[in-house]
């Protein structure tokens, strides 16, 4: 088995190994991945994190061996704070890290990534918070574009950023909307919900392809067309603006 790590800020992460194909998730900085085939230019890899496969360009990430790849395994994992900050090498050369990038073996203000040492002077998130806090930490992606397969404030997609909150508060949530729908507790109505359970939306077809942060006095936080605040009912999501519904509710689920 090889193993790998992202080296750059936010690599896009393809369903086929071509630069023209559909964008299912993103890679940022500091995260670790198995490589599962390598070819000349491309690389189908399994993130850590979430399990998430996709392909990425060999020139957008670096091999590490096992035993790297074990320690990063085995050690608590240190999330950039900032919404985007840079981190500076021995030679002063500046790479962005945006919220939510991984700091490997991180330790007063240093972190290593396979053989280089990078300093890293912004915040910090480094033990799980409370559930209270996860409303606190949607909030700072609010107005951020949607863009499907996105992961950060510059572009991000429904499950991306209830993924990307639950992250950042030290949980772990699966990629996709469907395969989010499958973990926590169903409960039966909106009025048995709290801030920071999640709400899933499906089609015509009976499909989940929507997901939502539960908040306070029935509204909920999500991406659709942008990161926004909406009004949620039981029959799902009530758009302030244009004054309908747009998203058929199917399940509520609590998390934590």
């Amino acid at each position: 088995m090889q193993y790998g790590i992202c080296n750059l800020s936010i690599v896009p992460l393809r369903i086929e190994p071509d630069d023209t194909t559909e964008m299912v998730s993103q890679v940022l900085f500091g995260e670790h991945f198995k490589i599962l085939e390598m070819r000349k230019k491309w690389s189908k890899i399994r993130l850590a994190f979430d399990k998430y496969e996709g392909w990425i360009d060999n020139k957008q990430f670096e091999e590490i061996d096992e035993e790297i790849y074990l320690s990063l395994e085995n050690t608590n994992t240190i999330l950039a704070a900032e919404l985007i900050d840079f981190a500076t090498d021995k030679n002063q050369h500046f790479l962005t890290i945006p919220i939510g990038a991984n700091l490997p073996f991180f330790n007063n203000h240093s972190l290593v990534l396979n053989t280089t040492y990078y300093q890293y002077e912004g915040q910090v998130f480094t033990s799980k918070k409370e559930k209270e806090k996860l409303i606190e930490i949607a909030f700072k992606f609010l107005n951020a574009p949607y863009l499907w397969g996105g992961k950060t404030p510059f572009g991000i997609d429904c499950s991306g950023f209830t993924q990307m909150v639950y992250k950042l508060c030290g949980y772990k949530l699966l990629r996709d909307a469907g395969q989010q729908a499958t973990q926590g507790e169903v409960l039966s109505f909106i009025e048995e919900s709290e801030p920071g359970d999640l709400a899933f939306f499906d089609n015509n077809e009976g499909k989940i392809t929507h997901v939502g942060i539960i908040m306070n006095d029935n509204y909920i936080i999500h991406a659709h067309g942008k990161v926004r605040i909406d009004r949620i009912d039981h029959s799902g999501i009530f758009n302030v603006d244009s004054q309908r519904h747009t998203h058929k509710l199917r399940v509520i689920k609590k998390i934590i």
